[in-house]
């Protein structure tokens, strides 16, 4: 029988000790007097100290999306052997930016300009004005180089936690997106990230409202009791509805603020999201601890789906759900991204009443080359059940 490669086979596009993503990387190498085939990345050049570039080896060194003082300062390192592909500074988000965002990085502005002035909100809006998922090729270019940037960002983020706990520890929650705040659905998706990362798992979500920010705010308030995420859930759902941007905003930031994190344990404060800007026009979810935000959404599916090798929890939810489903299946099925977890259906009635999918999904993967994969299916309404099936040795 054919078998799968291994689970802690995650194909994400390495960062090497070639990359230069923060000033401290560069002035060390400055420091040894040569950038020469070396790759600087979103770095901003044109503030002081500015770097002194003029006795240093920058043969194929490669600047990508750093900001310099002016066009000629860019002009005489490509004389001297480098090769510079500049930023767009007129472009409201960086086209490469050094590392994932954070959830005050996307709400920056809400506080004076409310939702419609925030980080997240304006490069939506450019997003949108430039064509959507159909930009001209300006656009397009420097929408790919942050797209790639967000990939380096998250391989750093996760090589340590793989490295440390396995690439079968990091856990998928899908889920519809318009399951409001204070509901029961809610409190069980956010009852879930809770025992999860407290299990050890880190939690990874496709960063949108509903299941997936209830399951950021349960890992996001692990370290917290069960009645704090409770209190944290009854605040939310003053303002339950995402439609409502303002006051769903608001809420968010002020439980942040109530429960502020301490520390930089992102994985068990908060877990992961990868969303996408082809459904900003719902809020961000500002309760992961990092959050590798794409303009692709074909890339960022694919992203969720290629980190989730210790399984997958779908909770209720509709199309986008249901695609996302049969995409980690096709993955499973043929053993794409290596040996997969469990796929856990969480309330039974849904999964085998509403949408049946069961019943398509066990004869589908009973039929792998890897062999009957069917047992890896569960459909559940029991949250410690979930658990208990995603964190099996």
């Amino acid at each position: 029988m054919p078998t799968p490669p291994p689970a802690d086979i995650v194909a994400l596009p390495d960062s090497t000790p070639d990359e230069i993503e923060s000033r401290a990387e560069l002035d060390h190498h400055l420091r040894r007097g040569s950038l020469a085939g070396l790759t600087v990345q979103g770095l901003r050049l044109d503030l002081d100290p500015i770097p002194e570039l003029a006795d240093v080896d920058l043969t194929n060194a490669l600047f990508v999306g750093c900001q310099f003082e002016t066009p000629e300062v860019e002009a005489a390192l490509v004389l001297r052997g480098a090769h510079v592909i500049p930023g767009f500074p007129t472009l409201p988000y960086p086209s490469h930016p050094s590392r994932l965002y954070t959830a005050e990085d996307l709400a920056k502005g809400f506080e004076t300009d409310g939702f419609a002035g925030m980080y997240d909100t304006v490069v939506y809006e450019h997003f949108r004005a430039a064509g959507g998922a159909t930009p001209d090729v300006r656009e397009a270019l420097a929408q790919r180089l942050h797209d790639h940037a967000i990939d380096n960002g998250l391989a750093d983020a996760t090589r340590t936690w793989v490295a440390e706990h396995g690439a079968d520890t990091v856990v998928g929650v899908m889920g519809g997106h318009a399951v409001p705040r204070g509901s029961a659905a809610y409190r069980l998706a956010a009852t879930l990230g809770w025992e999860l990362t407290r299990a050890g798992q880190l939690v990874v979500t496709g960063g949108g409202p509903g299941v997936m920010e209830a399951a950021n705010l349960g890992s996001f308030l692990s370290n917290r009791s069960a009645d704090d995420l409770t209190s944290a859930i009854d605040d939310l759902a003053e303002a339950p509805d995402f439609l409502d941007h303002d006051p769903f905003t608001a809420a968010a930031l002020r439980v942040r603020a109530r429960f502020a994190p301490t520390g930089d344990d992102w994985p068990r404060q908060g877990g992961l999201a990868i969303p996408t800007w082809l459904y900003g026009h719902e809020p961000a979810n500002l309760f992961a601890g990092r959050i590798a935000k794409y303009f692709s959404n074909a890339i960022r599916e694919d992203m969720i789906l290629r980190l989730a090798r210790g399984g997958i929890v779908f909770a209720p939810g509709r199309a986008g759900t249901v695609q996302e489903v049969f995409q980690a299946a096709t993955k499973t099925f043929y053993g794409t991204d290596g040996a997969s977890g469990a796929y856990v259906f969480l309330d039974t009635a849904y999964w085998t009443r509403t949408l049946p999918i069961e019943t398509l999904l066990r004869p589908l993967m009973a039929l792998s080359r890897f062999g009957d994969l069917s047992q890896t299916i569960h459909v559940t309404d029991d949250v410690q059940e979930a658990v208990r099936v995603l964190t099996k040795p």
